[in-house]
């Protein structure tokens, strides 16, 4: 039986930050157009951890069954470890799903019905990128769900129960978190080459390859870069604050441009990437709120 302390670990709380980005710069842009929620946001955010961590336990579940965590470089996983039975993992999994949909549920009642299609998708993408019988992140996909689930679909969506109406500047704080978010999974995915590629993972890195995932990486962090002028120029000109961001980025760049093989020595630029991603909603969607 894995103890507390492994259950913390299979879900990855270094990723996390993926799941707060989206909240903080979504309620920014709300706050903007005087429509805070301090109770919509919240749930908010009980959605998106619930559904990042129900994320990181499904992907251990179901790569964990397939042999592919069977050589590890990262951080613990569960199932491969043989830590925790797999039917516990996937439990653990459905559980944090099904927090997800309660709070989505309430978010839908006091908003608008259609919600509830939105975050069945948001879970069905978040199992079937590793799970099923053709998991889309084995056919290289996984970073366009990604930016389209963690970040369009994530700060939209908390604008729009805030606001009940579109905002360009929630697009393109999605735009932002999902760039970021997408480069950690590119990070992520090009540390594991080499064991991906031996298991069949055709991860979008084990397709690109080396160098084009390391150039992908830089033009993201690069995109998240427009972003913030985006914001800014549909909001206020004080989210430009945001692009402090780069001084986090740059530590993850250096790491991703210099380290000479993939593997170990990319571990740092997954804790890199995850605190740039926090810093960009922090130093957008904090000054938005004073403007």
């Amino acid at each position: 039986m894995a103890t507390p302390a492994q259950w913390l670990a299979g879900a990855r709380p270094r990723t996390l930050p993926a799941a707060l980005s989206p909240v903080i710069a979504g309620a920014g842009v709300a706050a903007w157009a005087d429509a805070f929620s301090w109770w919509r946001t919240l749930l908010c955010l009980v959605v998106s951890l619930a559904l990042q961590i129900g994320c990181n336990y499904a992907n251990d579940y179901s790569d964990g069954i397939r042999g592919t965590d069977d050589v590890r470089v990262g951080p613990l996983r569960l199932t491969g470890s043989r830590a925790a039975r797999p039917g516990a993992v996937k439990a653990a999994a459905f559980a944090c799903f099904a927090l997800a949909g309660v709070a989505g549920l309430v978010l839908a009642a006091v908003t608008a019905w259609w919600l509830v299609l939105v975050g069945v998708l948001c879970v069905l993408a978040a199992w079937f990128y590793t799970g099923g019988k053709r998991p889309y992140g084995y056919a290289g996909l996984g970073e366009v769900m990604v930016f389209v689930f963690f970040g369009l679909v994530a700060v939209v969506g908390t604008v729009y129960v805030q606001t009940q109406d579109w905002r360009w500047g929630g697009l393109w704080g999605g735009v932002g978190v999902g760039a970021l978010t997408t480069a950690l999974l590119v990070a992520n995915n090009l540390r594991d080459i080499p064991t991906d590629a031996l298991a069949g993972k055709n991860t979008l890195a084990v397709r690109l390859g080396d160098p084009a995932s390391r150039r992908l990486y830089v033009a993201l962090v690069l995109l998240a870069v427009v972003a913030v002028v985006g914001v800014a120029a549909t909001t206020s000109w004080v989210a430009l604050i945001g692009l402090l961001f780069l001084a986090v980025a740059a530590q993850g760049m250096r790491t991703v441009a210099t380290a000479r093989n993939t593997g170990p020595a990319l571990i740092p630029a997954l804790q890199q990437t995850g605190v740039a991603d926090l810093a960009w909603a922090l130093c957008v969607g904090v000054p938005l709120f004073f403007a």
